[in-house]
């Protein structure tokens, strides 16, 4: 007998080995059609597969997140089957699932053309519309190199050697097409209903720029057409929204091959930049931060008393004067310590919240730089703590509470809160991380909210709070943190007199809420497609005349306008004012003011908002009456 317990904690008796297929069938026919694969005692596998033993499963269709990795798996195999048959002379390589779909790298006489891929997807249809089985094999390491060198695929054959002598392989098989995989995959090629082929890109085998160079074919697959629709708007936007073509189109920042990875601000980016900077600043006086200012630049030996030159080296960028050694920081803490040390402090000075918009530099790959969402030169928020151990759990309260002020204004309501538990590589003992990962759960429940832990994911010194947001696409980012570490401090000699005047060492809270201004801002710009709000924008107002004859007036509302501490600008061209107005909507301005003779005698101007939006004629007082409310309200 073979028994086999469900989720929902019922079990069902078999007289002997049963498949994953047979369990569904044994549960009702529309599950066994909806069958992707199962999940035995935890590990997902084909519904061929035989549960000879006592077991726990659950049968994984497209609506777990497991089903839509067998459907993408499966997909890139369904890929493959479809070059082989339009290009039999490509030799198939390697083809994973990544974020979203599926990559396949062939190698083939010519780089496959955008015009291929319309053959290629095509003929994946006709395929899946067959409906052929996936059938699983074993074969012997050995053999599977012979069979796959007969078949003219070198690349599988040379995997598959790579494999310890004596092992044996796993292959898949859909109608003509037999390819190397652990799977699992579909049951049949006819569940693949939903894909589409996006990209062709080159990739070098095995990542080896020595080796040759492929083609990689990626695509997208997904469980219901709907998703995969809205995938492709998302997609679409986002390519809207690049802050990299947005920064260039609105004059915002540049990069040049002289400065990789760091930012070239313009005058209109700089403004973005300052008025994220002194809120920020303004958050930090209101919450009991003393702002301080640390150096760019410290000794290795310091470095090496954190556990940064260890650990963290290869990312710091290092340098040498007079026979010493010393690093670009890449964070801001140690340097906040060395302010702690400077004074004896006591028990009465704590909680001691130190805040700086440090610069830092951290030697990213240059593969990895991404506009200024990845740079090597950023600045952080960043602000440090030193408390008692009694404190932890108020401060974790009050940063939570500053960070969700802070995303709401900037009109980020969907968070998720995370908690980043210890690495591999740490420092300390299991008992310090024991204490230190209890006192963000401690703070986090006496918030009220609900979060996901991450196991291995906190700093080597701490584990992390993180803040995740969503855009208006729905895209997370990770900004805010808040980290304990009981570490640091000890080893940098951070000492306070307690209340029976013996010498304790603080605690330290890393916190930090934007995280990287850099990438704030670029998430920004996307969320908001380059259209900041009136409080964020550069030039908040663009005041336009119609001819000559009113240009005095229009200087005298810019001046008044500028003189109450707007950003406004005048365009006095002698061009025609649809060109103008045309103009300045694409650069995506809040409010254009357009002046003529009506509304130069009436002291007045006519007002455009964002979008083409006709707000009518209105006096200036009025127009500030609107602007100060919406820059009030943040709107």
């Amino acid at each position: 007998m073979v028994s086999v317990r469900l989720p929902d904690g019922s079990e069902r008796q078999f007289d002997g080995p049963v498949t994953v297929a047979q369990v569904a069938a044994s549960i009702g026919t529309g599950l066994a059609k909806a069958a992707l694969a199962g999940k035995v005692d935890g590990k997902v596998v084909d519904t061929s597969f035989l549960i000879e033993q006592n077991a726990e499963l659950a049968i994984i269709t497209d609506k777990d997140p497991e089903g839509l990795d067998v459907i993408r798996h499966s997909t890139a195999h369904l890929l493959a089957y479809a070059v082989k048959e339009l290009f039999p002379e490509a030799q198939v390589t390697i083809g994973p699932v990544i974020e979203n779909g599926f990559f396949y790298d062939f190698s083939y006489k010519r780089p496959f053309t955008p015009e291929d891929l319309v053959a290629i997807e095509k003929k994946m249809n006709e395929l899946a519309k067959k409906d052929e089985k996936v059938t699983r094999s074993v074969m012997p390491r050995d053999e599977a190199v012979a069979y796959f060198k007969s078949i003219g695929e070198n690349y599988k054959a040379e995997i598959i050697a790579s494999i310890p002598a004596g092992e044996d392989v796993s292959l898949y098989a859909e109608g003509a097409f037999t390819d190397l995989c652990r799977g699992p995959h579909v049951p049949s090629i006819g569940k693949l209903k939903v894909f589409k082929l996006m990209k062709v890109a080159g990739a070098y085998w095995r990542g080896d720029s020595k080796n040759e160079m492929l083609t990689r074919i990626y695509g997208t697959a997904w469980a219901k057409k709907e998703d995969q629709e809205l995938y492709l708007h998302n997609l679409e936007e986002a390519e809207k929204r690049d802050h990299r073509k947005l920064g260039k189109q609105l004059d915002f920042f540049h990069f040049q091959e002289e400065a990789p990875g760091l930012v070239f601000w313009h005058p209109k980016g700089w403004t973005i930049w300052q008025q994220v900077e002194q809120y920020m600043r303004h958050k930090y006086q209101v919450n009991g931060y003393q702002e301080v200012k640390a150096p760019q630049i410290l000794d290795s030996s310091l470095w090496g008393k954190t556990g940064h030159w260890e650990n963290y080296r290869e990312n710091m960028f290092v340098t040498e004067s007079e026979n010493r050694s010393y690093a670009l920081k890449p964070m801001n803490c140690p340097g906040h310590v060395q302010i702690f040390n400077s004074n004896m402090r006591s028990y009465r000075d704590l909680p001691l919240r130190y805040g700086e918009f440090g610069q830092c530099h951290r030697n990213e790959p240059s593969g990895a730089l991404h506009g200024i969402m990845r740079v090597r030169g950023f600045t952080q928020d960043d602000g440090h703590i030193f408390c008692t151990d009694e404190q932890i759990e108020p401060e974790v309260v009050a940063f939570h509470t500053q960070a969700m002020e802070v995303y709401a204004d900037f009109h980020f309501e969907n968070i998720d809160v995370k908690l980043a538990l210890r690495p591999d590589n740490r420092i300390g003992t299991d008992e310090v991380w024991d204490k230190a990962e209890e006192a963000l759960r401690s703070g986090l429940r006496a918030c009220g909210v609900t979060w996901t832990e991450l196991p291995g994911e906190g700093a080597f010194y701490g584990p992390k709070i993180e803040y995740h947001l969503k855009d208006s696409l729905g895209r997370p980012w990770q900004v805010g943190t808040m980290q304990v570490d009981f570490f640091m401090p000890e080893r940098l000699g951070a000492e306070y007199v307690a209340m029976d005047n013996s010498r304790q060492v603080p605690v330290m809270l890393h916190r930090a809420i934007v995280g990287s201004l850099e990438r704030f801002i670029g998430i920004l710009i996307e969320n908001y497609a380059g259209a900041l709000p009136l409080w964020l924008a550069p030039v908040q107002v663009a005041v336009l005349n119609i001819s000559d004859a009113q240009a005095d007036y229009a200087k005298e509302v810019t001046a008044r306008l500028g003189k109450l501490g707007y950003r406004v600008q005048a365009d006095l061209r002698n061009e025609k004012i649809t060109y103008k107005i045309r103009e300045h909507s694409v650069q995506k301005l809040p409010y254009i003011l357009v002046i003529g003779d009506k509304e130069r005698d009436a002291n007045t101007v006519a007002v455009r908002a964002r979008g083409n939006v006709e707000l009518g004629t209105m006096s200036i007082d009025a127009l500030v009456e609107r602007l100060k409310l919406e820059i009030d309200s943040k709107a």
